[in-house]
């Protein structure tokens, strides 16, 4: 984004919100400072309004990506890393942000079902251990048409592979949320 100044890169977002109204400054680092607002993070000032300012300090703005080469600053701008080693690179930068879009998470741990999550929060152990079941029982069973599918083609045996192909579908299709997603 360019400073509201002038056609530099602004590197210094500070917005105020005051009685309600919200106002956004985008400056660059020599207009930034002038007017005494470079690497400062600060409190809100008042019961009535806020002041909240983000900077960019000149470390964060010259970090680069040792295996690609991206910058901080072209992260920032684009919202896109260039490669797993940026994770590396720009780690104490990124911690922060992926905590907020995770709520608190860090680590990848997988999809869970909502109902295990429901029968986990309340305790029911015998839930869970139905809905892991039941995933089980799914993905054994689809394995199982996998095969005789396989077999059913191996032996020229179409009409039956059409079949079984079908019925594979329909099972894969219940693993499926109404969205697409494992159920």
């Amino acid at each position: 984004m360019k400073c509201d100044l002038c056609d530099a890169e602004a590197t210094v977002h500070e917005t105020q919100i005051i009685n309600g109204q919200v106002r956004v400054r985008r400056l660059c680092e020599q207009h930034a400072a002038e007017q005494g607002l470079t690497g400062v993070a600060s409190q809100p000032t008042s019961n009535t309004g806020a002041t909240v300012v983000l900077s960019m300090n000149k470390k964060a703005t010259g970090l680069r990506c040792q295996s690609c080469g991206l910058s901080y600053a072209a992260f920032r701008q684009n919202g896109l890393l260039g490669c797993s080693a940026c994770y590396e690179a720009f780690e104490d930068k990124l911690t922060p942000l992926i905590e907020r879009a995770h709520q608190g998470g860090t680590h990848h741990i997988g999809k869970t079902p909502a109902r295990m999550l429901a029968a986990a929060q309340g305790g029911d152990v015998q839930a869970i251990e139905r809905v892991l079941g039941d995933a089980r029982e799914r993905a054994e069973r689809v394995a199982l048409l996998r095969q005789q599918l396989e077999d059913a083609l191996t032996n020229e045996q179409y009409e039956r592979a059409a079949t079984l192909r079908d019925e594979l579908r329909r099972s894969e299709a219940e693993e499926q949320g109404p969205e697409g997603e494992p159920a």
